[in-house]
């Protein structure tokens, strides 16, 4: 196990750790050898987790592939033959994630809740996660030294996935409620729980749950992760606004941000200042009137 976690670190190790203790603990249960185990036994591993736990299909399947590269590592260290979890049939998992964010009257309410806490940390939590769109844990793990100035604008250093470092510009209104939560301090994370230490994803989602009910948010599940979808969701909608206000000329391609131009069929809401795209159609010519008759339009056609 200490040679396949030393594969990882930072946060992928503490969750690989905590998946493959899951699989250990369901072995020692059942006093089961995990270099003994057999494909069998992982397709009722898998069967444990859907059944008893009721884990949804995408957590069925990361704690498996955690099982799996450990079982991998073991092959390539020689302990094992062949890994027993090469043919396990596993959960479909579909390619879009199915979660959806809150709506913008939503997400206007548990602001509201949030900016009016006696809790400072509640805003700045909201803001965070809902207007930056950050994960809950590069929200928790955010530093006041983290914060700074790049080209004259406030931004936050964010460690994401895989050690990646990234700036993040602060809007105002994410800067007034970082600020706001700091207070006085010069030092330590940037969010604290109700004890005044780091707040952790846990206490980030009891205080996400208190805020959705004081906003009267009625929504099965509330969790960290669906301000995040909000937030995409605000900018597609943003985006969508922006683009719809735009005359078709100016609808270019443009491959390096993944925008083609639309078929030409489609044509933008024009605004009342611009000129026609082409002339009118001429008017078509009246037929000549017959002889003799008064009114061109009620002759009978000559043989």
């Amino acid at each position: 196990m200490a040679a396949h976690l030393a594969r990882f670190k930072g946060t992928s190790r503490e969750h690989t750790e905590s998946d493959l203790r899951c699989y250990l603990a369901w072995c020692a249960e059942r006093g089961l050898d995990p270099r003994a185990a057999q494909r069998p036994h992982l397709e009722l591993y898998i069967r444990w987790m859907q059944e008893i736990r009721r884990f949804r299909p995408s957590t069925v399947s990361r704690r498996f592939s955690v099982t799996a590269g450990f079982y991998r590592t073991c092959v390539l260290d020689g302990v094992m033959q062949h890994s027993p979890a090469e043919h396990v049939r596993r959960p479909a998992v579909p390619p879009e994630s199915p979660t959806l964010g809150f709506t913008h009257l939503q997400f206007e309410g548990l602001l509201t809740a949030a900016r009016q806490s006696p809790h400072p940390c509640d805003f700045a939590l909201v803001a965070m996660l809902g207007l930056l769109g950050l994960r809950i844990f590069e929200a928790t793990s955010a530093d006041i030294a983290d914060l700074g100035e790049e080209h004259g604008h406030r931004v936050l250093r964010v460690c994401g996935k895989g050690t990646k470092v990234v700036l993040v510009p602060l809007p105002p209104a994410v800067g007034r409620a970082i600020d706001r939560a700091i207070g006085s301090r010069i030092r330590g994370p940037v969010l604290l729980n109700s004890r005044g230490a780091r707040m952790d994803r846990h206490a980030a989602t009891r205080r996400l749950h208190r805020l959705a009910d004081v906003a009267g948010i009625q929504v099965a599940r509330t969790h960290p992760h669906m301000l995040r979808h909000t937030s995409r969701q605000c900018s597609m909608l943003a985006l969508t606004c922006a683009m719809s206000r735009l005359p078709h000329a100016t609808l270019t391609r443009a491959p390096q941000c993944g925008m083609t131009e639309p078929a030409r069929t489609w044509t933008a809401t024009r605004t009342i200042f611009s000129p026609p795209s082409w002339p009118p159609a001429p008017d078509k010519p009246e037929s000549p009137a017959a002889p003799g008759s008064g009114d061109s339009r009620l002759a009978w056609p000559s043989r």
